[in-house]
């Protein structure tokens, strides 16, 4: 059954209703929308996907969605939106796992604070899916080696994670909200393709079982033989170390000892 609220954010009246994604309930409230001027804004509301009403009401107008702090975890309904050029998707829960959907005219994508690990897999996504992107931020994600959020990495990181972003994505003028010097762009031509991180792929259900089921760690032998089953031996030590013939002892005179 759906029910109706009514949204004052424009000039005309709408009609919205409660909506579905992924087979979850999304009810919109009309407080939680912010529409002017092509800028529509759907902050901290918990979705875990982009609801279609938005994009069936203001898609054909919205040049610049803002999705930040939800819970988004896909980009299903994106599609909705055949004219944007900005997509704001900061503190999500997007991955490596989702799909990304072309929009020909995108320029602008902020993905900080989500959790992107495969860069190279990303890269190409994007560069498949906007061919005008010109701003690219991914702080915050364990892909960027950015000290702010990542102690064990420095700046020769982040520089190298820069040249190889600028090889892949040629057209990029602004990269973690600092624009792409002309060095960057000659050096990323040089030896861009050489700056891959390469990380082992991790399975996180099976790393959570092997923890489990691994046995717990013993610096004792595997064959050590249960208590009360050992034996020993003892004797008496036939030779006594005095230090005389140590090596040191060679470049040390009589009147000094």
């Amino acid at each position: 059954m759906a029910a109706y609220i009514r949204c004052y954010c424009c000039e005309e009246k709408h009609d919205i209703f409660v909506g579905y994604n992924n087979f979850m309930e999304t009810v919109i409230d009309k407080d939680s929308i912010h529409f002017e001027d092509g800028q529509l804004s759907y902050i901290g509301q918990d979705c875990y996907a982009i609801p279609s009403i938005l994009g069936k009401i203001y898609g054909s107008q919205t040049r610049r969605l803002d999705l930040s702090f939800n819970s988004i975890r896909s980009l299903e309904n994106v599609q909705l939106f055949p004219v944007l050029e900005e997509l704001i998707l900061d503190n999500n829960d997007l991955n490596d796992l989702v799909s990304f959907i072309p929009l020909p005219h995108l320029h602008t994508l902020s993905l900080n604070k989500n959790h992107f690990l495969d860069l190279e897999t990303l890269l190409k996504q994007l560069t498949r899916c906007y061919p005008e992107l010109t701003y690219l931020s991914l702080l915050g994600n364990p892909a960027c080696p950015d000290q702010l959020s990542n102690l064990e990495k420095d700046d020769e990181d982040y520089q190298r994670y820069r040249y190889y972003i600028v090889h892949n994505i040629p057209k990029l003028k602004f990269l973690d909200s600092t624009p792409v010097k002309v060095f960057e762009k000659t050096e990323a031509q040089r030896i861009g393709a050489y700056m891959k991180v390469s990380r082992p792929r991790i399975d996180v259900a099976q790393e959570a079982s092997a923890e489990v089921d691994a046995p717990r760690y013993s610096p004792l032998p595997p064959t050590t033989k249960p208590g009360g089953t050992h034996r020993g031996s003892f004797g008496r030590l036939k030779q006594r170390y005095t230090g005389t013939q140590s090596e040191g002892n060679r470049f040390i005179r009589d009147n000094e000892l």
